[in-house]
């Protein structure tokens, strides 16, 4: 059993600061289109899953939607100021693809759509703000979703191909760094597993999460490859695909919790990138699921080989993990996996102090061994962290005051940053890091229920902003004062 002397977390972690990272280290702050723009039915933009799924009584924890969410779709040129103003040098920020195309078919393009996100694009080029754009963020037409299952189908690889040619085509000139999708396994998981997000398919036994996942890399491949052939050397940008990943600790010396950690991390980032390094799905999962897991043809392996120019990580948290022949697990991915999931050392202590959110412990050590694992294992890429951060629970009681002096926020980025400058120390390949989220926003299934922006937002009072003490923390370490102290300290 893990001792917790054998995973020291400082109380006082020693100072970071910006100096620990190399020159041109990249640092932003992260959000995506549903959890943010509102504006649901404005400017043209057709409903997504996510528009259907909100909508259907018992989905969300607290009945809530994101049809006007944090409203920065009328609020842009504020939020870009507050980010300019804190520091940041980057914003990661997701485009709705039913704003594009409303329908998802990549026919008729929505001029008012691309016109928002050049206003964005420009606001924060202006401010000097890098745009870091994601395609895919969870949000799918719901037409594609109606018409054809979504990505269940085989087709919806052309429809994300020829949305995705028109993001180069509009944008391109402006935005050199563009993600494909954010966290795929989320999707085939949540989406077509375990039916809690959107479209909220809950066949558990059946092939649909790995179909949709299938599908996801393809769909990928093919943008990139668009990119690659059309727009890469014109506008010397560059791609990359967002995978998350709970970093798996053996829960003993024993070998078959060796066996199952690898496994663990086998099923969460080798499900995606061991395709696109090595060309196939990883060996321990084809031994498990057999038919469930679909095949690539020999041009589809060319295409997705080496098919991202960098990794897109995001880490929250960690668990030790235990081999387990008898899985408590409902679904079957997890099932599968023959293993515990534990969350305390053996003496009993707790992995971390728990956040909000039931699954999100503050395990620091955690993002050092994920990022030289991923190094390690796919021939140390480029890497960016484009999320990391904890919630705070939603408590309309307390005062404001309260609400902003958020320590235990202040503390996780300041031990996660430190271990991320260890980790660059080890050798690794990390050229960026972007904090979740600049706003308290939409928390999908949790609703409002849950807060991990650096800025508070008062859901009651006009959806006014309040930077919170972690803001200002950031504010004072790309600054490079005090070395990253903040006044709590």
């Amino acid at each position: 059993m893990p001792k917790k002397e054998d995973f020291p977390v400082d109380p006082q972690p020693p100072p970071v600061s910006r100096g620990n990272f190399p020159p041109g280290f990249v640092f932003g702050v992260a959000t995506s289109a549903y959890q943010v723009e509102g504006a649901c039915a404005d400017g043209g933009r057709g409903p997504s899953i996510w528009d259907a799924f909100t909508h259907s009584q018992g989905k969300i924890m607290d009945g809530s939607n994101g049809d006007v969410a944090v409203d920065q779709y009328h609020r842009i040129e504020d939020d870009v100021n507050l980010i300019s103003k804190l520091g940041f040098g980057a914003y990661r920020f997701s485009i709705s693809w039913s704003r594009i195309y409303p329908d998802g078919l990549g026919t008729n393009v929505n001029n008012e759509g691309v016109a928002y996100y050049n206003k964005v694009i420009d606001t924060l080029l202006a401010k000097g703000v890098q745009p870091y754009v994601t395609l895919y963020h969870w949000d799918l037409p719901l037409h594609l979703h109606d018409s054809i299952g979504g990505w269940l189908d085989r087709r919806i690889v052309g429809h994300f191909a020829s949305y995705a040619d028109t993001c180069f085509s509009s944008f391109g000139d402006r935005v050199k760094n563009w993600i494909t999708l954010n966290e795929p396994l989320q999707t085939a998981v949540n989406g077509y597993g375990l039916g809690i997000f959107a479209p909220g398919r809950s066949e558990c036994a059946d092939t649909e999460p790995y179909l949709a996942a299938h599908h996801q890399l393809l769909a990928h491949a093919a943008a990139v490859s668009i990119y690659k052939e059309k727009y890469k050397e014109k506008q010397g940008g560059q791609i990359g695909l967002v995978v998350d990943c709970e970093w798996a600790e053996p829960n003993s010396d024993a070998i078959d919790d060796k066996i199952a950690a690898a496994r663990r991390l086998d099923f969460q980032l080798g499900w995606y990138l061991n395709p696109i390094y090595y060309g196939d799905y990883p060996e321990v999962m084809r031994e498990i699921l057999g038919d469930l897991l679909p095949s690539f043809s020999e041009e589809e392996t060319t295409l997705l080989r080496n098919s991202v120019d960098f990794v897109g990580l995001n880490h929250y948290t960690s668990r030790f993990i235990a081999h387990a022949k008898e899985s408590t697990e409902e679904c079957h991915f997890y099932k599968v996996q023959a293993m515990e999931r534990v969350e305390t050392y053996g003496g009993g202590e707790s992995i971390g102090e728990k956040a909000a959110s039931e699954w999100l412990f503050v395990v620091p050590w955690g993002i050092r061994r994920v990022l030289n694992y991923v190094s390690k294992k796919y021939n140390n890429p480029r890497i960016y962290v484009t999320e990391n951060g904890m919630d705070d629970e939603e408590d309309d009681t307390l005062p404001l005051h309260d609400m902003l002096d958020d320590r235990l926020r202040v503390f996780y980025f300041k031990s996660y940053l430190a271990e991320v400058a260890r980790a660059i120390e080890d050798g690794v390949d990390v050229r960026g890091y972007f904090a979740w989220s600049l706003l308290d926003n939409f928390e999908w299934a949790q609703g409002y229920t849950k807060r991990f922006g650096l800025v508070y937002v008062d859901y009651k009072n006009g959806l006014s902003r309040h930077p919170k003490s972690s803001a200002y923390w950031f504010l004072r370490f790309l600054k490079g004062d005090n070395a990253g102290h903040s006044k709590e300290d």
